[in-house]
């Protein structure tokens, strides 16, 4: 691996500065299960493996920046800018929904890293700059073996990763079969007024169906095709999340401390 003065790391989104992890460092755990930098975030990535049970609480949709290529899956948290409906006054995540994989593996993550502006394919853990502190947690005991506290993270971090490489290379197969239609979600209330959330795309069902056998075939045989009509039924979850939000409403007006 080069030199750690001529790597260029990039953390993933909602981190900070983030450094590579050393066995030396001692770090600052989270004392709450919803870090700050999702506070305000209104959908988180998922993996593709979080969608059966994420789909029991979350609309699943897809972004991307050209809707050509690029597709990620996210959870929908909030039906406004900066507005995350799973996070009390507290900073606690709602302890009926799931939480992705995404938020618990804070402060620490897998990066990729670049050596002269090209990408390499070596990944490394990383963990975010400001939870590094001389008296926070060791990660290892006096023999050098993880902590039960670092292997359940390190677990994790492989476990996720290794997800969302399989989860890139779905969105590229749905991709290319040209699956992903744009779609928003509109609420029309008596008065006139409602709300549009825009900027989402989900797997259009009219171009699934007129897939060839061959095609529906190997989605099957990839592990594809139940995970597509898992997103599709999440979108019924849209509801839900009004009625979440109407609900934070009504407590915000009475005073009480919305959950």
């Amino acid at each position: 691996m080069p030199d750690a003065s001529e790597l260029k790391i990039t953390p993933p989104f909602g981190y900070d500065e983030v450094a590579l992890l050393r066995r030396t460092d001692r770090v600052r755990l989270p004392d709450t299960n919803a870090p700050a930098f999702c506070r305000s975030l209104n959908a988180i990535a998922l993996s593709v493996g979080e969608f059966a049970v994420a789909s029991r609480d979350y609309p699943i949709v897809f972004a991307s920046a050209d809707g050509v290529s690029g597709f990620s899956p996210v959870i929908v948290l909030g039906l406004a800018d900066g507005q995350n409906l799973f996070v009390d006054d507290q900073g606690q995540w709602a302890a009926d929904a799931y939480l992705p994989a995404f938020v618990r593996r804070y402060p620490f993550c897998i990066s990729r890293i670049f050596t002269d502006g090209k990408p390499q394919t070596e990944r490394v853990i990383c963990v975010a700059r400001s939870h590094v502190d001389p008296s926070g947690d060791t990660l290892y005991d006096a023999d050098g073996v993880s902590t039960p506290q670092w292997a359940s993270y390190e677990k994790l971090l492989s476990e996720f990763e290794k997800d969302l490489d399989f989860t890139a290379a779905m969105c590229e197969r749905l991709a290319k079969l040209g699956l992903f239609s744009s779609f928003k979600f509109q609420i029309k209330q008596g008065d006139g007024t409602g709300l549009t959330l825009e900027g989402m795309y989900r797997i259009n069902e009219a171009r699934l169906a007129a897939l060839t056998a061959d095609q529906i075939k190997a989605l099957v045989s990839e592990g594809l095709l139940g995970r597509v009509y898992t997103h599709l039924q999440s979108i019924e979850n849209f509801t839900r999340l009004y009625s979440r939000a109407i609900a934070r409403v009504a407590t915000a007006a009475t005073g009480t401390p919305n959950a």
